[in-house]
């Protein structure tokens, strides 16, 4: 028996009540007006607003293991107004005005996930402090001066660039040269507010099948070990775990993020640190890592590196390498000194889904009732419920502007089969370490390996800030 406080720090600080008991699995076969597989926050934000614009349907939600079992409540913490891909690549596809408009909805989206939890009474520790991308060496500050530039092209002023001075008042990193501060972002505790949104969901009338593993999603029915679900629509929100569905298995390919976090720090020592406002934060190097200050005074901290495994495969041993683990320890310590002594007392991690296009994706197909949304790449605690308000418009019918949004309607192209689909997910993997390894080496900009891994992910080099 898996004790599930262990897989996260999330996890292992939920309210005292919350007991992470996994609730009764589907029963039998079923008949429903929407079926959502999946109670991550994708599949609970579609359920919440779905009863919120009509209280008489009858929602069923089924589970594998427990809401918010996987990236929901394991992630860094960050309600963030970021996308997978960038203004430039919306742009390129449906114009520039539609590229405006998605990023004025996930930029409204971030006090949206904060209003919600606050009406229903979670307390997700929600703290608008913003975001840093802090600049470390000179051959990052083209990069994060770029991301600036790309927002201001599409009228956008959020992005302010702070001078060393500036910088080090919020934050006190080694090597700083200054950074780019976006307001459009809040850390949060993940799994008190996925935990806290299940519980709200069933409260409101929606039922919530747990210990249920779903094997087929199609038109009309969803076909799990537990007895077939009959609906009119139903809602794939699966994320990381939709290659274990039969038929997707190239759909989008599960990627490890790995966290650490430290024991409580003192208030002394976060007046060395900085971070007053709750910040969250990473820096302008190409791999990508992340952190925030917890409401309880730890460092939460991760990054990717974990290496992407054969056919997509996804198991409970993947969500710890200590190799990566261990380096995510150096990073943060070569970032922030003043931790000294500090203890790491939790270690974890999990797959998030990235789609071929690098591009995240929401849709209702009419004429089968499949619904979908994800390929957030790990950008999706905002972007989860921007889909459960846009889901809920499609399948209702309302006409509204979020049904026009450019993800509306898109679909990634497939992966490749194996063995060409490890060789290119390895391939890119491996890429923004090496470029970081130049850049130190030479404290000038990498461009050969910055510019293929930009193909891999369909960007320019222009178009990425990272």
């Amino acid at each position: 028996m898996v004790d599930l406080r262990s897989l996260s720090l999330w996890h292992d600080t939920v309210p005292a009540d919350d007991a992470l008991t996994a609730r009764p699995p589907l029963p039998g076969d079923l008949d429903v007006d929407v079926a959502i597989v999946g109670a991550g926050f994708t599949g609970l934000w579609t359920a919440h607003y779905l009863l919120a614009a009509d209280p008489t349907l009858r929602i069923a939600i089924v589970e594998k293991h427990i809401a918010g079992f996987g990236a929901s409540g394991r992630n860094g913490g960050w309600a963030s107004a970021l996308l997978p891909m960038t203004l430039d690549t919306i742009a390129h596809h449906h114009g520039r005005d539609a590229a405006i408009r998605m990023q004025r909805e996930m930029n409204a989206s971030v006090d949206e996930v904060g209003a919600a939890a606050a009406a229903l009474g979670i307390d997700c520790h929600f703290a608008k402090g913003g975001q840093l991308d802090l600049v470390r060496s000179r051959a990052q500050e083209p990069r994060a001066r770029r991301a600036i530039a790309s927002e201001n092209r599409f009228g956008f002023d959020d992005l302010q660039w702070l001078g060393p001075a500036e910088a080090a008042a919020r934050a006190r990193a080694t090597h700083l040269l200054g950074a780019v501060f976006n307001p459009n972002c809040a850390a949060i505790h993940p799994a008190r507010l996925v935990r806290g949104l299940a519980a709200a969901v069933l409260a409101r009338g929606a039922a919530l099948y747990e210990q249920t593993t779903v094997s087929v999603i199609e038109a009309g029915r969803v076909v799990t070990d537990r007895g077939t679900i009959r609906a009119d629509v139903v809602v794939r929100a699966t994320e990381g775990f939709t290659p274990s569905l039969r038929g997707e298995r190239r759909t989008v390919v599960p990627i490890y993020s790995l966290m650490i976090a430290t024991e409580p720090l003192s208030e002394e020592t976060w007046a060395e640190i900085g971070f007053a406002c709750r910040e969250t934060f990473n820096d302008a190097r190409h791999s990508i890592i992340y952190g925030q200050r917890t409401a309880d005074g730890r460092f939460a901290f991760g990054g990717r590196g974990a290496p992407y495994h054969y056919a997509s495969a996804i198991k409970p041993a993947f969500d710890r390498d200590p190799r990566v683990h261990q380096m995510l320890r150096e990073t943060l310590w070569e970032m922030f000194p003043q931790l000294g002594r500090t203890m790491i007392t939790h270690r974890w991690g999990g797959a998030l889904g990235l789609p071929r296009d690098w591009a995240c994706g929401v849709g209702l197909d009419r004429s089968t009732g499949l619904a979908w949304a994800g390929g957030y790449v790990g950008d999706g605690v905002t972007t989860t419920n921007l889909a459960g308000r846009t889901l809920t418009d499609l399948i209702t019918g309302r006409s509204s502007d979020l049904v026009t949004l450019p993800w509306v309607g898109h679909r990634s192209p497939r992966w490749e089969p194996e063995p060409l689909r490890w060789v290119s997910i390895r391939t890119s993997l491996r890429l923004p370490g090496a470029a970081d390894r130049y850049e130190a080496k030479h404290d000038r900009p990498e461009r050969l390996r910055t510019w293929v891994l930009g193909k891999l992910r369909g960007r320019s080099r222009a178009e990425s800030p990272h």
